[in-house]
């Protein structure tokens, strides 16, 4: 490949096992000594068909399929589940569970936005801010864990409410857990804004410019962070969101400017973590009373499900941006007939191509990462013949044999 600089430019893979990445994802880079000039994401390596095993389950047993696409996310995957099928069984839920449901929703924000911080720092090297990081984190599951019996896929989420209540025991370790964060969580975020070396790492790499994080339809805090004030809580506020007024967080607010960089978007998580207290707060005080769960009368629900015919739809917001569902249920069928999941990594990774661009080498894992990317949320399988234009199913045998040809293909290609 011709450069303007140079004879030649280098391939050079990065993944899909790399000490830098927290899943598996192959980027190609084009690399014209140290400088990135060009990138091809691949993806690809876990796709696990949840959508079409769904098609065998009824929608209570299609709960625990949604719970496990992400393990950060598992609740945010459960809600917009939840808020589909509700949507197309015209199911109401009850004040206390829309709050509670919020409730869980920003806990699993303040888990995943401290996870992800503390991964940035460990891309970054500095381990110190890494393991504070982490030590953080801990609280938070260890609320989790109290109130639902799980540190990860929690399972207290069902159609028509919740299946947990908030104890006195519980309300009271949420708010061990505010005063905890409240006075800890500003050490962490010191120490990273305020060293030298880790602001130099972040500032003015992987730049997204406020156009282009609208053009390539990226979301959450990837889009927040290119200075856009978009937040489904804010735009269309559902559950306890109704009654909150969730302003979305902007790096120009702390800063006073926009770059569109790794800097903005971590500076975009971290303030939501504060956030997210001030909500959890709000929502402990405001807990409704009432039922926890919506009853159909006469019948049971799965036979008040079957009897449901339509398309539903559940959008919520999520740590990494807005998780979408769609599903269609079909009378007299027990089973769901059609689910789909539109994860936000699906759409923020389109982006990285952009960001990648006159960026060095080693700051390739630190961009990827700023994006806090869930592999296995995004991973979709669809043949398209590109000559003819016609789409159709695969084996798991082709599937194996036209991933090997195409690695064959790009290795070939490389030129290191």
């Amino acid at each position: 490949m011709a450069s303007k600089s140079h004879t030649k430019t280098y391939r050079v893979p990065i993944g899909p096992v790399h000490v830098g990445l927290k899943e598996p994802i192959t980027a190609w880079l084009d690399v014209d000594g140290e400088r990135i000039v060009d990138a091809t994401i691949r993806p690809g390596a876990i796709h696990r068909g949840i959508e079409f095993m769904a098609r065998e389950r009824n929608p209570i047993q299609v709960i625990y399929l949604a719970e496990r696409i992400c393990g950060i996310c598992s609740f945010t995957h459960i809600v917009a589940f939840v808020r589909a099928v509700e949507d197309a069984a015209k199911i109401p839920v009850p004040p206390r569970a829309q709050y509670i449901r919020s409730l869980v929703l920003e806990l699993e924000r303040v888990h995943s936005h401290i996870l992800w911080a503390g991964v940035a720092c460990y891309t970054l090297g500095f381990d110190s801010a890494f393991h504070l990081g982490m030590q953080l984190r801990e609280k938070v599951m260890d609320v989790l864990e109290a109130f639902t019996g799980n540190r990860v896929n929690y399972g207290i989420g069902t159609v028509g409410g919740v299946r947990r209540d908030v104890t006195p025991g519980v309300g009271k370790a949420i708010q061990e857990m505010l005063s905890f964060y409240r006075r800890e969580f500003r050490v962490f975020y010191d120490i990273v804004t305020e060293d030298l070396v880790a602001r130099a790492r972040m500032r003015d790499v992987g730049t997204l410019a406020p156009e282009d994080a609208v053009k390539y339809c990226t979301l959450g805090p990837t889009l927040r962070g290119s200075g856009h004030r978009v937040d489904v809580r804010w735009n269309a506020p559902y559950e306890a969101y109704q009654d909150l007024v969730v302003q979305p967080v902007v790096p120009q607010d702390t800063m006073g400017e926009v770059r569109g960089d790794v800097f903005d978007r971590f500076l975009v998580r971290v303030h939501e973590v504060y956030q997210s207290l001030e909500i959890l707060e709000t929502i402990l005080a405001g807990l409704p009373e009432g039922p926890l769960v919506w009853e159909p009368k006469l019948v049971k629900l799965l036979a008040y499900l079957k009897q449901a015919d339509g398309t539903g739809w559940g959008c919520i917001e999520g740590p990494r941006g807005d998780d979408t569902h769609v599903v269609r249920l079909k009378a007299g069928e027990e089973n769901v007939n059609w689910w789909k999941v539109r994860a936000p990594t699906y759409s923020n990774a389109v982006a990285w191509p952009l960001m990648f661009r006159n960026q060095d080498l080693a700051d390739a894992s630190l961009i990827i990462n700023s994006v806090d990317p869930c592999i296995s949320c995004m991973e979709r399988t669809l043949a398209t013949d590109r000559v003819r234009g016609d789409r159709r199913l695969l084996d798991r045998e082709e599937l194996v044999r036209m991933s090997r040809e195409k690695t064959r293909r790009l290795m070939g290609s490389c030129s290191c």
